[in-house]
């Protein structure tokens, strides 16, 4: 195929989910979406493969990626119809991220309808109706973070089933308007990715279009083949650690052998630590999207976002282990913070194999803040969640950068005039935590200093890690500082819920990213 023709259809592809990702932006009525932009986008084939990604939440389109073959499988598709659906052990990662996914078909001359593929998005909800607001519980069980939505039809012949969408966002959840406004977003958008990839397949006819996606797969491969095969060929081994699980289970062991042969990689986790009672277990989708996040990382940038780019790497992990547990185990701080820790272990294998290439260990945690009250009778219900940045680590050919998102989110911070004018909470301090990146030849980032004011009593849940265990240095480097919680400057775990009153102060001190070297 003529490679100017296969760029241009890599470049229109992917921009229609960046079309789709502006449309639930700007649709969207949270500030988790509008301003975090905590979604993401994608575009996949008949059978499940990705076809393409915007550049959205890593965690959310890894997952995907790797999930959606089994979801497509379950569903008899039609013309008009698109499925929501959040269950972790059913294709989701947490659940708070709500997929809507929409089948788009081409009527042909003979009026069959042929299924071209899918059009899919991933939105972080604030309330899902967890036993504590923001829906990031400390919890020990599935059911208690939330609704669970297993493949549901939400569409049928291009009308909203209101039925659907109430019971999912509807009072009886205990959510918002907020809430069935994002829904809407997310269903305008997918109705957008239908229509430009309509317009896309028609440009090509469909024999030329599934050409294009085999060729596009084929290309992935090879560019995915050839810089794999740069990897020295051997065995890698790591470990490292989270600090709990918030119900009592402190140390838990993340392990990961890696074995690399002429550009296949074998990612294998046997030896990591069972399941835990406390939320930071996650389905082995979650565990594969920071494989591919961590190895999509070492390709050429131009690498296109395909199923065929991640051809070569398979994944291994122990049934009902950490990162491959079964229900009813909790996973809401899975998805954010063991996700985060896979890619520190991933990384320090690599490190073994390819020292100049691997950066020190970066923040390691989302540092989710989630809080809210239920409604009074002089107020409403509110919820919020954030994640909050830290320092990033520092690499053989500079220091580390300050006060970013690293790794597995790639949201934006939630601006404070967003944050103050839709939340009981005032902003007092947001800034670099000074100092706290580890030295070295070169320096690992800072971390943030983040403290909010209640105007209202408040119920609060944090989940954060990098607490105690230090984010490692390379290379001789120094570790970088770990985080802190403050309530009222009185220390708090890594992991705990609790209510607050009118005037108190909460200050998370986000953890700093290691040094590179020796000084």
């Amino acid at each position: 195929m003529n490679p100017i023709a296969l760029g241009i259809f890599v470049n229109r592809i992917e921009s229609i989910c960046d079309e789709m990702g502006a449309v639930l932006r700007r649709a969207a009525f949270s500030p988790n979406i509008k301003d975090r932009m905590d979604f993401s986008c994608a575009i996949f084939d008949p059978k499940g493969g990705l076809c393409a990604q915007a550049a959205h939440i890593p965690v959310h389109l890894g997952s995907m990626a790797y999930a959606m073959r089994d979801i497509v499988k379950s569903v008899q598709w039609q013309p008009g119809d698109m499925v929501v659906l959040n269950d972790p052990y059913l294709g989701g990662t947490h659940l708070p991220d709500i997929t809507v996914i929409a089948p788009m078909f081409i009527s042909s001359n003979d009026e069959k309808e042929t299924l071209m593929g899918f059009v899919v998005n991933r939105a972080h909800h604030a309330n899902i109706g967890a036993t504590t607001p923001g829906s990031m519980p400390l919890s020990q069980s599935l059911e208690e973070e939330g609704v669970i939505i297993p493949p549901t039809l939400l569409v049928r012949n291009d009308v909203i089933l209101k039925d659907v969408l109430h019971r999912i966002s509807g009072s009886e959840n205990g959510m918002q308007g907020q809430s069935y406004g994002d829904f809407s977003a997310q269903i305008s958008a997918n109705k957008v990715g239908c229509q430009r990839l309509r317009t896309l397949v028609s440009a090509n006819d469909t024999e030329h279009y599934f050409q294009f996606l085999s060729e596009l797969n084929a290309y992935g491969e090879r560019l995915a083949t050839s810089a794999l095969s740069d990897l020295p060929n051997g065995c890698y081994q790591f470990d490292d650690y989270l600090d709990d699980d918030g119900a009592g289970q402190h140390n838990i062991k993340i392990a990961v052998t890696i074995s690399i042969e002429d550009g296949n990689v074998d990612v294998d986790f046997s030896g990591t630590h069972p399941q835990v009672m406390g939320n930071v277990n996650c389905p082995l989708s979650v565990a594969a999207a920071a494989v591919f996040y961590v190895f999509r990382c070492l390709m050429p940038p131009y690498t296109p976002a395909c199923a065929g780019t991640f051809a070569t790497i398979t994944l291994k992990a122990n049934k009902g282990c950490l990162l491959d547990a079964e229900r009813p185990a909790a996973v809401a701080a899975g998805n954010v913070e063991t996700s985060t820790r896979i890619v520190d272990v991933v990384l320090g294998a690599l490190a073994q194999a390819i020292p100049h290439r691997i950066p020190s260990a970066s923040h390691g945690s989302m540092n989710n803040v989630a809080m809210g009250a239920e409604a009074t009778k002089d107020s409403m219900r509110w919820d919020y969640y954030e994640t909050i940045g830290g320092g990033m680590g520092a690499h053989a050919k500079g220091d580390g950068l300050n006060a970013v998102q690293t790794h597995m989110t790639n949201t934006l911070n939630t601006p404070i005039e967003s944050l103050e004018s839709h939340y009981p909470l005032r902003v007092l301090a947001y800034r670099i935590r000074e100092n706290s990146g580890g030295g070295g030849q070169y320096i690992g980032g800072n971390g943030i200093e983040r403290r909010l004011l209640f105007l209202r009593p408040a119920t609060v849940t944090l989940l954060t890690e990098r607490r105690k265990r230090n984010p490692w240095g390379l290379a001789g480097g120094l570790a970088g500082a770990v985080g802190e919680n403050l309530l009222n400057d009185l220390l708090l775990p890594a992991k705990t819920a609790f209510d607050v009153v009118r005037g108190d102060e909460l200050c998370i001190k986000t953890p700093g990213g290691g040094g590179w070297g020796v000084a």
